[in-house]
Order: C-alpha cells, then sequence, then structure tokens
C-alpha cells in the first residue's frame, strides 16, 4: 500500500535552487562555490540537491556524518564530497571504502585517520567558534597529512563584528604554517561579506536552499521550498464558537473556514497559530487557532471556491516565517517533515 497519495506535498522549486548556487559562486569571485547537503540536503532530499547543482557545475560537497555519505553514493562524476564531523573510530570502516574525505577536527581524528593509512583529507581549524576544530596552538600534528582544504567556521558571519575578522586572520596565519592545497572559510553569510573571505572555495548552505542569512543576499535569493497541503473539510463556523485547541480563536460573525491536512508534526509548528497563512491562489487564507499535530484550521471566507480535496500552498518564504514564528530559517527548514511527498520541478 505504498502508493497511497499522502494529503500534503512539499513543492521544491529546482531551477530557484540553481539559480541560488549562481548567485553565490558570484559572490565569491574566483573562489570555487560547493554545497554544504547535510541534513538531507537541509530537509529538502540530498540526492536530488546533488544532482542538480552537480549538474550546474558544482563540484564540492559537504555532509556531516558517514551516513549520510553513504547515502549518497554513487556520487555523480567529477564531484567531491566532505565529511564534516571527521572520523570516529566507528566510522573508518566507511571512510577507507567510501569516495569520501574526512574533515579531521581533532588530533585523536588525525591519529586516527594517520594510523589508517591516511590519505587525502580535508582540516577544520577552531579560529573562535569553540565548536569543532584544532586549535591554532595544536596544528603541529598536522605534519605530514594531505590536505587538500584547510578551513574555518566563522560563528558571527551574519552580524557586523570584529570577530569576523578576527577569525579570517586567525585562518591565514595558520594557513602560513600548514601546508594545503585550498583555504575555505565562508558559509552563506560569510559569502556576503565580501570576496575578502572567499578564499579558495565558499560553503553556502542555508541560502541555496532559499534563506537570506544578510541583508545582502535579499531580493537575490529564491524561495525553493513550498509545503502544500489538500483541504480535509470546509464548514461555518457560528458567531462566537471557538476553533482548535484551548479555544484561542473565536469567531467574531459567521465564518468559514477550511481545514487543512498538515499540522506540527510536519514542521508547521506552533509559532505559527494564529499568525501563519495560506494562499489558494492568490486568496489568503489566515490560520485560525492553534496549529495542532496533523490539521490547520484557515479563514477561507475570502475562497467561497475551496473545498474538500483542493490544494492550497503554506506561506514559507523563510525570512518571513521566522519573523511569524519564532523559530530560525534553519529549523524551519530541516523540519519539514518525512511526511511530505517531496516534489521537484525544473
Amino acid at each position: 500500500m505504498t502508493d497511497i497519495p499522502p494529503p500534503h506535498r512539499l513543492r521544491l522549486d529546482g531551477a530557484a535552487l540553481v539559480a541560488n548556487w549562481h548567485w553565490l559562486r558570484a559572490q565569491g569571485g574566483g573562489a570555487a562555490c560547493g554545497a554544504a547537503v547535510k541534513a538531507d540536503g537541509y530537509g529538502l532530499g540530498a540526492r536530488e540537491v546533488v544532482a542538480r547543482l552537480a549538474a550546474a557545475g558544482c563540484r564540492d560537497f559537504l555532509a556531516a556524518t558517514w551516513v549520510e555519505a553513504a547515502a549518497l553514493m554513487p556520487l555523480p562524476d567529477g564531484v567531491s564530497l566532505s565529511v564534516l564531523h571527521g572520523v570516529r573510530a566507528e566510522d573508518m570502516a566507511a571512510a577507507s571504502a567510501l569516495p569520501a574525505r574526512p574533515v579531521l577536527n581533532s588530533p585523536e581524528q588525525v591519529l586516527r585517520w594517520r594510523a589508517a593509512g591516511g590519505g587525502a583529507c580535508d582540516v577544520m581549524i577552531d579560529t573562535g567558534i569553540n565548536r569543532l576544530g584544532i586549535a591554532p596552538e595544536d596544528v603541529g600534528v598536522l605534519g605530514g597529512l594531505e590536505i587538500e582544504t584547510l578551513m574555518s567556521h566563522l560563528a558571527c558571519a551574519d552580524e557586523d563584528v570584529p570577530q569576523n575578522a578576527a577569525q579570517r586572520q586567525g585562518l591565514m596565519a595558520v594557513a602560513e604554517q600548514v601546508p594545503h592545497r585550498r583555504l575555505s572559510l565562508a558559509n552563506s553569510a560569510g559569502i556576503c561579506l565580501g570576496s575578502d573571505y572567499a578564499f579558495d572555495l565558499t560553503r553556502p548552505g542555508l541560502a541555496l536552499y532559499g534563506g537570506v542569512p544578510r541583508g545582502e543576499a535579499a531580493g537575490h535569493i529564491r524561495q525553493v521550498a513550498f509545503p502544500e497541503a489538500q483541504a480535509l473539510q470546509r464548514r461555518r463556523v457560528p458567531a462566537g464558537a471557538s476553533v482548535g485547541y484551548n479555544a484561542t480563536w473565536a469567531a467574531e460573525r459567521d465564518t468559514d473556514i477550511a481545514i487543512l491536512n498538515i499540522g506540527y508534526a510536519d514542521g508547521i509548528l506552533c509559532g505559527f497559530s494564529g499568525r501563519g497563512r495560506a494562499r489558494a491562489g492568490e486568496v489568503a487564507l489566515p490560520f485560525l487557532g492553534r496549529v495542532s499535530m496533523d490539521l490547520v484550521a484557515v479563514d477561507a471566507t475570502a475562497a467561497p471556491g475551496l473545498t474538500e480535496g483542493d490544494w492550497v500552498t503554506i506561506d514559507y518564504d523563510l525570512p518571513s516565517a521566522s519573523a511569524l514564528s519564532g523559530q530560525s530559517q534553519y529549523e524551519l527548514l530541516t523540519g519539514l517533515g518525512s511526511r511530505f511527498e517531496r516534489v521537484w520541478t525544473d
């Protein structure tokens, strides 16, 4: 019974994804532009993302774990894959067998990689985010490694703060001590800081998928993910009656509503309660009452033709949806649930 069509789908705009990558690549000047595809392509489907961006010319992809790397095999011809979390002892069999490079993050990982025979790798340097990465004072452990990309990660690239320049200088200082082929620092927000941060390789994630990390990207980044749901029921709520849990909304007048087959289990979070909107064509359908696990009520008064089985689109422009819901753009993307059928259009 696997061919039962679900009552909600995630429409994904492949042309917008590719256009976003082209814009980000242009901002990096002569730097190669990669793509972070961790968390299953930020929730949109990593295999489809890799296929589309590889066809567009992207040659560098980054996953988080070896489980994610294995799920991407076989890779398109001519592309490389880096695994950001490096190598645990449990990862060594996969790391030895798969055509991907670990991003080594600690002296222990360096020793583990070297003991297994080494080979081409990437290395993360901690220049101030104090998350993953080898401290500058420990770079002596890197001697003899075949380092493809020496990288670091900006902590505050979405803000104009002195730490950005300090981290850039920190990476450049380490680069003078450690042989490497390429240097990389900028994520989506870092790309918007200017070409001084691009170095040899940029590593966008959020902006590929429709997120706007800084004001410089506004108007250039296109929405990629469009959640859609069917109306399960249309009904009239009489004046004075309430809708949903805890009766947080009551009708001031007789109101036509539609109940949508979608909810917070699908990533349409409770923060949208009373704030979100769906659309039937160009007609706005405001959310009424609380979002529940599987259902959302919307005001359908302005859409008299909307009835059971009709499809509507949830407003999910990421900057606007983030402001409405209080969730970060990253959370909104990666929280889109597995119950969606993901449908790509080009």
